[in-house]
């Protein structure tokens, strides 16, 4: 894919690789059109591998959006991965409070953004607060900012474009729903396109200047049929029957909430003035439909909506003949992201035996203080744990976050006086986040005595006493030689037991593809949040021939054998060993205690 050029932060690309010219990826051409039209379509997350044009088509992007009436071009600004909060909402102007002791804010990035395309790579490694605090902002288009003695209020109406590669990890649900719009990019592309792609870039390469004017009249044609969709969208026209096929196919979907409701409305109102239409038609319904429930998709896609009797759409428009002006049919929207990776292969060590449901049995289950790991010290001498006592509302120095200057603090502290005596530190965060990552194994070898069910009741009460600590969890199943996701990282929820039931059992144990998978969530996350704790509990009968060897430890991790036959054959005391991780048995009845569970 023809490759970005990077612009400066704040500033309109210079020579940026014309939006005109990008060969293929006509849906995401036409996602990200229509995020320019619609002011409250709340951005659009494109998901997928390096090289497949992710960067190339969100900065030019800028390129052909409208003025703002007075000749200015619409800014393009990147959110970089470190950025601090205070980077992107703003803060205390610390040059006018020293030169005219007056408090005074100094815009962040938001306001810099405003009225042109906030850019934000690998959206999926910046920490949760941020993008929370993003996604909240592009919704209301407008920045409130309550600090460092500063109260100010800023509109910022941007395009928020966020890109991810999934092999570094998803986004949480919670802010996956956040995004209006998504689309899963895939790396393969045809022969004749991979020719012509190499073509132009060389081109463009050769004389960017050339090569962007002789573009230029097909991207003066997109800027002008954007700002003519733009002054129509609110004279689009929906009759009654398009509210109730969005209702119905979001209530197929499963989908939590009415947020994919109002966008998926609010996408076909654009593109029905992408078009040209005076009204909503069962197409600009289908081409946005896969891209608005995509990432908020729980029930797999059966039959299409109930279409309303009185229904006869009209025929669409001819093509404008623009690059963009294609829209792709409503069979090809992509899978959404965070979706199960069970890939069968039909050759596990049980073959291909269809799934079974097991439900949840309640078992006995330690109290989580009770199997906390030793911790590492900040010298990286494992120590004991903190006595139950002092570990709640208290942790040891080596967990605190660095504490920060409260310059507003020190201004009143030292009374306005220069040079400053004393400065106030912000209180550093005591506690940090702790998650409880579990890997559940589904394989056929744990239906037998209800060891499933007992694991699953096992994982019901470790989610009870998360949810009571307000600490967070996620569940991973690895059966069926595949990986599905049953919990994606979230607050640990009060009830678990609908989703575990839901987790059949079947198949092999892809035990290793579990570990691979496990290992790189908690790096993601440690790149997101240094600070953060996480416990690894590996649930399994140890029934595999797989060997860990020379797989990447878990960190704090503990296996829990739930293998109850009189003559064991599982290695679970192995699978303990090579991961460095603790071991304990499950018990099989109430009347038996937890062991204290060191390998």
């Amino acid at each position: 894919m023809p490759l970005p050029v990077q612009p400066v932060h704040g500033e309109a690309p210079v020579s940026e690789f014309p939006f005109a010219a990008v060969v293929g990826l006509t849906e995401l051409k036409t996602a990200l059109l229509l995020n320019a039209i619609h002011p409250r379509l709340g951005g659009v997350l494109i998901s997928g591998p390096r090289g497949s044009a992710k960067s190339t088509l969100a900065r030019a992007l800028a390129a052909i959006l409208p003025d703002d009436g007075e000749g200015r071009r619409p800014p393009f600004v990147t959110l970089p991965l470190g950025a601090s909060e205070e980077r992107l909402t703003g803060s205390l102007d610390l040059q006018r409070v020293l030169a005219e002791r007056e408090a005074a804010f100094q815009p962040g990035l938001l306001a810099k953004a405003h009225g042109g395309v906030l850019y934000v790579d690998e959206v999926n490694l910046l920490p949760d607060s941020l993008v929370d605090l993003l996604l909240d902002v592009a919704a209301s288009g407008t920045n409130v900012v309550e600090r460092d003695g500063v109260s100010h209020s800023h509109p910022a109406r941007f395009r928020l474009i966020g890109t991810m590669n999934p092999d570094e990890g998803e986004l949480r649900p919670q802010l996956l729903d956040r995004f209006g719009l998504c689309l899963e990019q895939h790396a393969s592309v045809s022969v004749e396109e991979r020719i012509a792609i190499v073509q132009q870039r060389e081109a463009f390469d050769r004389d960017p200047q050339g090569y962007v004017a002789r573009h230029a009249e097909a991207q003066a044609a997109l800027t002008q049929r954007i700002r003519r969709a733009q002054s129509a969208l609110p004279e689009i026209v929906s009759e009654a029957w398009v509210y109730e096929h969005i209702a119905l196919g979001c209530q197929a979907a499963g989908v939590e909430g009415l947020r994919a409701d109002v966008t998926w409305h609010r996408a076909a109102q654009a593109h029905a003035a992408w078009r040209g239409a005076a009204a909503v038609a069962r197409e600009d319904l289908d081409v946005v439909g896969p891209w608005v429930l995509a990432h908020r998709r729980t029930s797999p896609p059966t039959q299409e909506p109930v279409r309303h009797p009185d229904h006869n759409p009209p025929p669409p428009p001819p093509s404008s003949g623009t690059p963009s002006s294609g829209t792709p049919p409503a069979s090809s929207g992509p899978a959404g992201p965070g979706g199960g990776t069970s890939g069968s292969s039909g050759q596990g060590q049980w073959g291909a035996m269809p799934p079974v449901a097991q439900k949840s049995v309640s078992v006995p289950a330690p109290s989580l203080s009770d199997i906390v790991a030793h911790e590492r010290g900040p010298d990286g001498v494992m120590v004991p744990p903190m006595p139950a006592a002092r570990r709640r509302g208290h942790q040891r120095r080596s967990y605190q976050a660095s504490p920060r200057p409260d310059w507003f603090a020190t201004l009143i502290a030292n009374r306005g006086r220069w040079p400053w005596r004393r400065l106030q530190y912000r209180q550093a965060r005591i506690v940090p986040p702790t998650v409880h990552l579990v890997l559940l194994d589904t394989s056929a070898s744990t239906l037998g005595r209800q060891l499933l069910g007992r694991a699953k009741g096992l994982v019901e009460q470790l989610a009870r006493q998360a949810y009571a600590a307000r600490e967070q969890m996620a569940v991973l199943g690895f059966g069926n030689d595949g990986v599905t996701p049953i919990l994606l990282r979230r607050r640990a929820p009060k009830a678990l037991r609908e989703r575990l039931d839901s987790a059949d059992g079947g198949g092999g144990t892809p035990l290793r593809q579990v570990v691979l998978q496990a290992a790189r969530l908690i790096r993601q996350w440690r790149r997101q949040e240094a600070d953060l704790r996480i416990r690894t509990y590996l649930i399994t009968d140890g029934r595999t021939r797989q060997s860990l060897a020379g797989l990447p430890a878990l960190g704090d991790c503990l296996v829990v054998d739930t293998e109850q036959a009189a003559v064991r054959r599982g290695r679970g005391e192995t699978i303990a060993e090579q991961l460095g991780a603790r071991y304990c048995r499950l018990p099989l009845s109430a009347g038996r205690s937890w062991p204290g569970g060191q390998a």
